[in-house]
């Protein structure tokens, strides 16, 4: 049974969350742009902002302002838009496949995004008419087609492929699905990359958040915050496919488009943010798990809690890859792996469930 600390009612808990919510990501995206190789002071920050976004025309370094508006700033509003994007993907898929180790990262669509990404970066597939979020998103669609097909095959062969065959046949599926892409990926790099491209995707393969500007925010804010959208529009679903397709089927639920609609939206999250960052992975595994022991299973709080958590624990894996080596960024990937096997394990041993 899943233990939750208790809460209160539905209204109290929307009003706590409508007003905590964003002091917390205010507070995680301020740290996130004040932190750094060198620190930069609270009031620094503030006036930098005010004249950017009024005019206040405070006297105010000319690199410290750079730093701020250009780099940092910039980077901890997308990691918090990934970590967001990320979460609520894990949300999803382990409700709709009612699997606790369903996440972007397992079920291929990670490494399905970092082949097409990839593929336009370094063949120009598309010819030039293909962006790279584009092509992401094409390799994560053609991944979890791959997957689910396989995973159909494998349940159809093992008699009607229901409880527990059919979620061990989807995560396998997922994993031969990852292995496939990542091998593609590799094989691409191997083939056409120099020495200096190879290098530097290899980097970002990993996860990279030191190139991002401003452009990449006003793509990956409006995806995050419509993906989140989306699944607080159709929590109630979710709610009825944690108890399987029939239930929900049964409670007046368009099983068929209203999956199709969440697995596409999430589909797309996951695209977008490894075109930019590149892939990341057990944020939407172990963030969902870790908020229904908090919250609880219903989707109503889940959903925003997961997406907050999300946000504050990249921003915090961001801050971290740029201090723990003295002069040196670390692939934020790293970060979320170092943290997130150990705390995953935990949550096996806890024994923590989709409901």
């Amino acid at each position: 049974m899943n233990s939750a600390i208790a809460l209160g009612s539905p209204a109290r808990f929307r009003w706590r969350w409508t007003w905590l919510t964003p002091l917390i990501l205010l507070i995680a995206v301020m740290a996130g742009t004040a932190i750094g190789e060198t620190s930069i002071p609270l009031e620094t920050i503030l006036k930098v902002l005010a004249n950017r976004l009024w005019g206040a025309g405070y006297a105010v370094d000319r690199i410290d302002a750079g730093i701020i508006w250009s780099y940092r700033l910039s980077r901890a509003i997308l990691a918090a838009c990934c970590g967001a994007g990320l979460a609520l993907a894990g949300v999803v898929l382990q409700a709709l496949l009612r699997n606790p180790l369903a996440d972007p990262f397992l079920m291929g669509i990670s490494a399905g995004a970092s082949t097409g990404a990839v593929a336009v970066t370094i063949t120009g597939i598309g010819a030039g008419a293909m962006t790279l979020s584009l092509g992401a998103f094409a390799g994560a669609g053609l991944a979890f087609g791959l997957v689910v097909l396989l995973a159909h095959a494998a349940s159809s062969g093992t008699g009607g492929g229901r409880g527990t065959q059919a979620a061990g046949a989807i995560i396998l599926a997922g994993i031969a699905g990852s292995q496939l892409f990542n091998a593609l990926t590799a094989f691409i790099i191997a083939k056409s990359a120099s020495a200096e491209q190879a290098r530097g995707i290899m980097f970002w393969l990993m996860g990279n958040l030191s190139g991002v500007r401003w452009d990449d925010v006003l793509l990956g804010l409006p995806v995050a915050l419509g993906g989140l959208l989306i699944c607080l529009w159709h929590r109630r679903a979710l709610d009825a496919f944690t108890f399987g397709a029939d239930s929900a089927a049964s409670m007046g639920i368009a099983v068929r488009s209203v999956r199709g609609i969440l697995i596409t939206a999430m589909a797309l999250v996951t695209a977008v943010m490894v075109s930019k960052v590149g892939a990341i992975g057990f944020v939407g595994l172990v963030i969902p798990h870790a908020m229904r022991f908090l919250v609880g299973s219903r989707h109503t709080r889940l959903v925003p809690a997961s997406a907050l958590a999300g946000a504050v624990f990249l921003i915090g894996s961001d801050i971290l890859s740029r201090i723990l080596v003295p002069g040196q960024a670390l692939p934020i990937g790293v970060v979320t792996s170092l943290i997130g096997a150990p705390a995953f394990a935990m949550i096996l041993v806890r024994g923590t469930k989709i409901r």
